[in-house]
């Protein structure tokens, strides 16, 4: 009769290899499943730490790793943060800052940015430009994104922009071209000590590849005036049912119609007031 071979303790080699393999897969799935609903911000960040990986450059605790992604200006730097609201605070309603996924979003609006159908910044305009400015491009060397906007009233036939798109984009053009020339000649000349014993250098913060002029044209305007007559038109129409039925009156009507005329012109003159807007999206992604 064979004599009895003893099992060695432990669970069998095999064991830690299948182990390894099912919790890789575990994680695997898990990330599926956080990224089912996909957002930019987040699956750039996991595209930035698989290339850093597989390339053999993990970030490491160890060896002094960043995270997986530039952090966005706030989240970096909350003593920015704190300037940008004190300028917020000052230009109440008129600035207002907004985290997203593509970075941080300070929206100007409401104000005398710019004189109808011109592309030219006023005076009020520049004062606030140059104290954000010196904010977030010195202390900042992000992609900076600059939208801007027209309203819905076509150019006039003589102006010397072609349509709205034309006309919003210089206006992005202007705000960039402020801060690379007048702003970086001012901040030139206000740390000439600072440039002297080497600690600012304004062709790396004012560098022109930082800034990304955009033309919204008057889509975003278009879209909110749609809305306001279909609801202009549903209340109409439904008033008008109650005409047809004898519940209300021809005078009842009349005002109706005058009342609700009156309405969606008011809002639509406060939304062209809303869309005298300047758009400075500051990227995750530094400047090269």
């Amino acid at each position: 009769m064979a004599k009895k071979q003893e099992c060695p303790k432990g669970a069998p080699l095999w064991m830690t290899t299948y182990g390894d393999m099912v919790t890789l897969l575990l994680t695997f799935f898990v990330l599926l499943f956080a990224m089912s609903s996909i957002s930019p911000g987040k699956f750039q960040q996991v595209a930035v730490g698989l290339t850093s990986a597989l390339n053999g450059n993990p970030p490491s605790v160890l060896t002094g790793g960043k995270s997986l992604q530039t952090e966005p200006l706030i989240s970096q730097n909350p003593g920015v943060y704190q300037e940008i609201l004190k300028i917020s605070e000052e230009y109440k309603g008129k600035v207002t800052v907004e985290e997203r996924d593509e970075g941080t979003l300070i929206t100007i609006s409401d104000l005398d940015i710019f004189n109808p159908g011109s592309a030219r910044l006023t005076a009020e305009a520049k004062k606030l430009l140059e104290k954000l400015g010196a904010v977030i491009i010195e202390h900042t060397t992000n992609v900076l994104e600059i939208y801007g906007y027209a309203n819905e009233i076509p150019v006039p036939e003589n102006s010397i922009y072609q349509s709205n798109w034309h006309l919003s984009s210089a206006r992005a053009s202007s705000v960039v071209y402020f801060f690379t020339t007048e702003l970086k000649q001012k901040r030139t000349l206000e740390r000439i000590a600072d440039i002297q014993l080497g600690r600012f250098d304004p062709d790396y913060y004012y560098a022109a590849e930082r800034f990304l002029p955009i033309g919204k044209g008057d889509i975003e305007i278009q879209k909110e005036i749609k809305a306001l007559r279909n609801l202009y038109e549903f209340e109409l129409e439904e008033m008008r049912k109650k005409l047809v039925a004898g519940e209300i009156t021809r005078e009842e009507w009349n005002n109706f119609v005058a009342q609700k005329t009156e309405e969606t012109d008011n809002k639509i003159r406060q939304l062209r007031e809303k869309y005298r807007r300047i758009d400075i999206l500051i990227k995750r992604e530094l400047a090269k």
